[in-house]
């Protein structure tokens, strides 16, 4: 049986519905997915599963790699990777206008719960107080984790942390104590307000802000490397520090908080279809840093397609065949 990733454009009101909320529904994903490890599923065939996804690669990547999984099994997908900002993409599987996306323990525990710090105690711990919280306030249910944990850090120029003696935020504080010139940072516009981001660290740590510029997060990359400013913005997992040759400063303090990735749904939705989490879960767990890291690269720096990265993924780790 082979089943293409498809978006369903049917629906009328649908259709009016997403595009009121700035959501547009996306091509087809252009390859054929058969079943490999995952096989299909009878209570599964023909049910209708929308997909969506933040608007950064490593969540984009992961996005497709969930509706290949879901192909595979028998459902009908709806593409709507690429949601422009957080807070929309939650917004959107709150509202039933996604059934599912990728999300991050940090980013549920932080910005969506509103706690301020951390929970202490490593990455379980961050997870089992995400996932109580967001399904009994929010009636959202997290699948189990995944190894991969995409976490906020500062980077500079290898150069630049070479000459400056720079590993980690610490240092960076200091020197930019003594040298507050030096103080020229990139940054989101949402990493600079989300109290996960910029202002926890600044809380945290002390260092002096001369400038701040604000661009997306896939200019920060190249602006460090520039010389636009001396210090970033980065996730731990994107391609472009490999690419870029970015030293990635530790964040000695412990100031950002775990951000392993989890598949979310609306907990009715998952009640109703129990066996989705058998799909997505085996998923996420074959997935590491280093994997991550390389995937965000064969897409940022050389320029493949998102979609066909994670197919190439999935049929390496033998989940699907695809032509």
């Amino acid at each position: 049986m082979k089943r293409r990733i498809k978006a369903v454009f049917g629906a009328a009101l649908l259709a009016a519905s997403l595009s009121a909320c700035g959501l547009d529904i996306n091509a087809a994903v252009p390859y054929q997915i058969e079943p490999a490890s995952i096989q299909p599923v009878p209570s599964l065939q023909g049910v209708k599963v929308t997909v969506g996804s933040k608007d950064f690669t490593e969540n984009i990547i992961l996005g497709y790699m969930a509706e290949m999984a879901l192909t595979a099994a028998g459902v009908d997908v709806v593409d709507l990777t690429d949601i422009k900002g957080s807070n929309s993409a939650r917004q959107a599987l709150l509202n039933g206008q996604i059934d599912m996306s990728w999300e991050y323990t940090g980013t549920g525990w932080i910005n969506y719960q509103g706690n301020e710090l951390p929970v202490p105690g490593g990455e379980k711990a961050q997870f089992d107080a995400t996932k109580a919280a967001d399904e009994s306030k929010n009636g959202i249910t997290w699948l189990d984790y995944s190894p991969l944990n995409d976490q906020y850090a500062f980077a500079v120029t290898d150069a630049y942390g070479q000459k400056n003696n720079l590993k980690t935020t610490t240092d960076m504080t200091n020197f930019l104590k003594q040298n507050p010139d030096q103080a020229v940072f990139c940054l989101e516009t949402e990493f600079t307000s989300r109290q996960d981001g910029f202002p926890g660290a600044l809380k945290k740590y002390g260092f002096p802000v001369t400038t701040i510029k604000n661009f997306g997060i896939g200019t920060i990359y190249s602006s460090i490397k520039s010389g636009t400013c001396n210090i970033g913005e980065v996730f731990t997992t994107d391609g472009r520090i490999k690419g870029l040759n970015l030293r990635i400063l530790e964040d000695d303090k412990q100031t950002f908080p775990q951000y392993n990735a989890s598949v979310t749904l609306r907990t009715e939705f998952l009640k109703q279809h129990p066996e989705l989490r058998n799909v997505l879960e085996p998923v996420g767990k074959a997935m590491t840093n280093q994997q991550m890291i390389d995937l965000c690269k064969e897409v940022d720096i050389d320029g493949k397609s998102a979609a066909e990265v994670a197919k190439n993924w999935m049929v390496g780790k033998g989940f699907v065949k695809a032509s």
